[in-house]
């Protein structure tokens, strides 16, 4: 099962230098999620061969126009290219006054169902899941009400060790005790213990995405030990001061918070449109936490699972 983020756009603000405004797809058993959708997030669906009309649910972290604006052009292009399928957004409350406002002044009816669930931008929250996923948000720091996400993958059924369970008599269901951890009695009242006749399950891979945000050691509990995580890296140690004004973050801060919180990997991103060449910025965050990489448009992560 495949558990992957693309990077769509990994610039802050403004499109420059060939980079673009806050996107990824994050897939897992090929289903596709929308995170963050800046200006021409569309286009480089089109570009990446992302299969956009998979997507049923898109995660909005904030409300500066860096983050959404390239929203309604695929609510609408959604529509004009005949979806039927519900498209479920989850953001701040005001995204879908906002949403609504441009349909309406555009006199555009959607064929299809568009559902609006809110945020909360206080406290960790579940606000997704299905049968092999859960997605929680959790609040970040930043000058309007922000929201990181948090992608688990659900824990799997223990493994069946073949050559164990050959002196058992057992049925289907005993079989399904045994994945999930019980102890059983079979056929012929013997006692069998899970832990002699199965192998534990690969552990479930994780993924945090923290978009906009200062310093904020506060999320360090809800993104401990993840797989993977994306921490926007605006500017360098250098411009401290900058980051400092605006709420956002240096490589070295989000160097200390993937060491604090133990990630395997990071990706930096929403850098700043003063850098032309992000080398130094990836140099300065490696100085610090050596497993980071650039968000480079295009670019696939993938986190394999461990046996």
């Amino acid at each position: 099962m495949n558990f992957e983020v693309k990077i769509l756009g990994c610039n802050s603000a403004i499109a420059q230098h060939g980079r673009h405004p806050t996107a990824q797809v994050f897939t897992i058993n090929e289903k596709p999620f929308l995170i963050d959708c800046g200006e021409g997030t569309q286009m480089r669906m089109t570009d990446f061969k992302v299969k956009r009309f998979k997507i049923d649910q898109i995660f909005i972290s904030h409300l500066h126009g860096d983050h959404y604006y390239g929203l309604v052009g695929l609510i609408t292009t959604f529509n004009l290219l005949g979806r039927t399928n519900k498209l479920t957004i989850f953001s701040p409350t005001p995204l879908k006054q906002i949403i609504d406002l441009q349909l309406l002044a555009g006199g555009a009816t959607l064929n299809y169902p568009l559902e609006f669930i809110a945020t909360q931008a206080n406290e960790i929250e579940l606000i997704y899941e299905n049968d092999f996923l859960s997605v929680h948000s959790f609040p970040l720091k930043h000058r309007v009400p922000t929201t990181g996400f948090l992608f688990k993958e659900k824990n799997k059924l223990r493994k069946i060790n073949g050559e164990a369970i050959k002196p058992f008599s057992l049925d289907s269901n005993m079989f399904q005790n045994l994945r999930e951890g019980n102890d059983i009695i079979d056929k012929l009242g013997n006692i069998v213990k899970y832990e002699n006749v199965t192998y534990p399950p690969s552990p479930p891979r994780s993924y945090a995405y923290c978009s906009d945000t200062a310093y904020f050691p506060e999320i360090i509990p809800h993104i401990q030990g993840v797989d993977l995580l994306y921490h926007e890296t605006t500017f360098m140690a250098d411009a401290e001061k900058r980051a400092i004004e605006t709420m956002h973050s240096t490589t070295i801060n989000a160097a200390n918070i993937a060491n604090q919180a133990n990630v395997k990997r990071m990706i930096i991103g929403h850098f700043s449109s003063k850098y032309i060449q992000l080398n130094d910025l990836l140099n300065e965050t490696r100085s610090h936490f050596a497993n980071a990489n650039l968000a480079v448009e295009g670019e696939t992560f993938r986190v394999e699972r461990q046996n």
